[in-house]
């Protein structure tokens, strides 16, 4: 028994694998937190379907390599989320709307481009992730990005939550709130991107966003949305790997789904928001 569960651990590329699901996952969950303070879950979606086009135009313009997807999708996912704010100034659109339309474009080129450049094996990778791929050069960007993202929004953190609960006393402070509301987007953006080989762009927003709700169901500090995300995000990232391993399963799915199981259980056994909890008060 012991064996069977150690005998992961003793394959370089499962080490790598379980580094970068602690870190990626560690780094969402923190990140998460805003994406649930925010209420922006959706856009963030939107945006992370945004990521495959542009890594379809950076093939065909550069070839397949390590930096050109990244680069690719970080520029296709600023150039959507900024036109959809300019679609929705210059015309009687909401930004919402005007992000739905473009996102979708966007993907359906992305995957019409991407089949005639005959990389189908590479695009499924980017779709749904395939994190027991990673070289060490590949764990070494992951380190980067997280160690940068996790210190922008660490140092930028009391800010960053004026803007979220009350921007009016925030503007009266002098913070600069539209400069730190696009900062913010972008640094998710990038975690996004960092997550492409873990969980794919398909299953990103599952990432970005569970952990954190998880924890929202469990506590009002806002803290430890913060801190509880970042843990929930790592380990159910980490163990997923190992799920994946020992029953043979792709592990960027089995990621979400380990993130959606623990989302249902807080959701249904909450001791303060849980079903249970309020089906019991509605009965009192």
């Amino acid at each position: 028994m012991i064996d069977w569960l150690l005998e992961p651990f003793q394959h370089p590329f499962n080490q790598r694998a379980l580094l970068a699901a602690l870190l990626i996952g560690f780094t969402n969950g923190y990140a998460s937190a805003f994406v649930v303070l925010k209420k922006s879950a959706l856009k963030v979606g939107s945006l992370s379907h945004a990521l495959l086009p542009g890594i379809a135009v950076a093939v065909l313009l550069v070839g397949l390599h390590e930096w050109s997807a990244f680069l690719g999708a970080l520029f296709a996912a600023l150039f959507i989320g900024l036109g959809s704010l300019a679609v929705s100034r210059g015309s009687r659109l909401d930004q919402d709307s005007s992000l739905a339309i473009l996102y979708t474009a966007a993907f359906s080129g992305g995957i019409i481009l991407l089949r005639r450049l005959g990389v189908t094996q590479q695009m499924d990778e980017w779709l749904f992730g395939n994190i027991m791929g990673l070289r060490n050069g590949d764990l070494w960007t992951t380190f980067w990005i997280s160690f940068g993202a996790l210190g922008v929004l660490t140092a930028l953190h009391r800010p960053l939550l004026m803007t979220l609960f009350d921007s009016e006393v925030a503007a009266t402070l002098g913070v600069p709130i539209r400069a730190l509301n696009y900062l913010l987007l972008a640094v998710l953006i990038v975690v996004l991107i960092s997550s492409l080989q873990a969980v794919g762009c398909m299953l990103a927003l599952g990432l970005l966003v569970t952990p954190a709700a998880t924890i929202y169901l469990l506590t009002d500090s806002t803290s430890a949305l913060f801190w509880g995300g970042s843990l929930l995000g790592g380990a159910a990232s980490a163990a997923a790997v190992l799920i994946g391993w020992h029953l043979n399963l792709e592990q960027g799915p089995v990621i979400v789904l380990v993130l959606g199981a623990v989302f249902l259980i807080a959701f249904i056994f909450s001791p303060k928001y849980g079903v249970l909890r309020r089906a019991g008060s509605h009965a009192r």
